[in-house]
């Protein structure tokens, strides 16, 4: 599933391609995503002016003229292709061998033809994916949104706001990964800043919070949350299975190759103080990789 540095890639990928273009029609090749498009949302969108593309945790917000905003969320294989006028994007394949990103290919459901004669074509072949419409000064109110954690960078998350929010007796993972905890942590770097931080995934989250004041740990926690988040987008994310740019382009993802926990079962613990073994143990039915020796 792409995570937020994933979702950050492309979203600066269609604001680059798709800032102050018109989208003169929309053809929809399917009634539905995860959830059913919403009544003329087609109709909705034809007309309309890109302003800008922005992110809240893993969903784009594609802003549009008339005050509208048009809600985009990847799912576990959605992917956009942008094509024609100088786009170098080119069709693709899934992982597992599909062909994507023409407008007229298997998985191809959602095709936006723009002013200029490009086009950009989402594809999801397992449509888990969300698309929605509503009016922008609405948004603290949508149901996908209202309830979401702050951003995990500098400037959004701090020790308070997160000390606050940890006074809670379950594994310190579980609690990152839920999105009204924090915005947009995924499985994969929520093992890297819990590796990097020397914290266990099994330590209960109330435990890192002190009555009075902010703990060292709390505070290392947050430091290395703003870090791997920011490398990982400086890197394009993670390329794991169906990722890729809205170029069609697969040399993204360098963030795996700073990978000191995640996916290195049995292998040993990169940190120079410590010659312990990353092991592997299921928490919450997903995978967890972490040292035992110096993450306590």
């Amino acid at each position: 599933m792409p995570e937020l540095p994933e979702v950050e890639t492309v979203r600066k990928g269609l604001e680059n391609h798709l800032k102050d273009r018109v989208i003169v029609n929309v053809e929809l090749r399917r009634r539905d995503l995860r959830f059913p498009f919403p009544e003329g949302f087609d109709r909705k969108l034809n007309g309309k002016k890109v302003i800008k593309i922005e992110r809240r945790a893993k969903y784009l917000l594609i802003r549009l003229s008339e005050g509208i905003t048009w809600l985009c969320h990847l799912g576990m294989s959605g992917r956009w292709t942008l094509l024609g006028d100088g786009r170098k994007g080119v069709p693709g394949k899934f992982n597992y061998g599909a062909e994507i990103g023409s407008g007229t290919g298997p998985h191809d459901w959602v095709v936006i033809h723009l002013d200029d004669g490009g086009k950009g074509v989402y594809s999801d072949h397992r449509r888990f994916g969300i698309m929605d419409i509503f009016e922008t000064e609405n948004q603290e109110n949508h149901k996908l949104l209202k309830n979401i954690g702050p951003e995990p960078m500098p400037g959004s998350l701090t020790p308070e706001i997160l000390s606050n929010k940890l006074k809670r007796r379950i594994p310190i993972k579980n609690a990152l990964l839920d999105q009204k905890i924090v915005a947009g942590l995924g499985n994969i770097y929520v093992c890297e800043i819990l590796n990097r931080a020397g914290i266990s995934p099994k330590r209960k989250a109330e435990t890192l919070v002190l009555k009075n004041g902010i703990s060292k740990r709390m505070e290392r926690l947050v430091f290395e949350i703003h870090s791997v988040m920011i490398e990982a987008i400086d890197a394009g994310g993670s390329t794991l299975q169906d990722f890729r740019g809205v170029d069609g382009d697969d040399a993204l993802g360098y963030f795996p190759n700073s990978f000191m926990a995640y996916g290195r079962e049995g292998k040993n613990c990169l940190k120079k103080s410590c010659d312990g073994t990353i092991k592997r143990i299921i928490q919450s039915n997903r995978s967890t990789f972490f040292c035992p020796k110096c993450q306590r």
